[in-house]
């Protein structure tokens, strides 16, 4: 699929690492690098606008790597990108580590992952079908 992008970065467009990569890194785009302190916030630009079809959402993940070896991640992950939304993309990155992490620019920061979804239309009823599992949740179907 062909999607319309303009890379506002100083930085080659996000790719496919490998041919079975299900997502492409993003980089920041920073004028000067950011420090996270511990627990801190912050929203790191791409540079990057997108145009997805409808019916599709970019999902933008945390990088396994950066999240076990220093504890950052994206805060609201998976964070989405609406195919009628043109503004930059933005990653809110959190550190979850006790040390400062400095983000530089050009970092691979987070991966986007393009993928089909659906619309639904609720149905109201008086009652769902029954299940084994019924009202159970939150660890009911055990721990091993």
């Amino acid at each position: 699929m062909e999607i319309k992008i303009i890379n506002k970065s100083a930085h080659q467009l996000p790719h496919y690492e490998t041919l079975a990569s299900a997502g492409m890194d993003l980089r920041a785009n920073l004028a000067e690098p950011v420090t996270l302190q511990p627990m801190e916030r912050a929203i790191i630009k791409t540079g990057l606008f997108i145009e997805l079809p409808v019916g599709y959402e970019a999902q933008v993940r945390p990088r396994s790597g950066l999240a076990a070896k220093k504890g950052i991640t994206v805060l609201n992950a998976p964070g989405t990108v609406d195919a009628d939304y043109r503004g930059e993309i933005g990653v809110i990155l959190v550190n979850l580590s006790n040390e400062a992490f400095i983000v530089e620019n050009g970092e691979r920061v987070a991966q986007l992952v393009i993928a089909k979804h659906e619309r639904a239309s609720w149905v109201e009823v008086d009652s769902l079908s029954t299940t084994d599992r019924g009202a159970g949740g939150f660890g009911s179907t055990g721990v091993k």
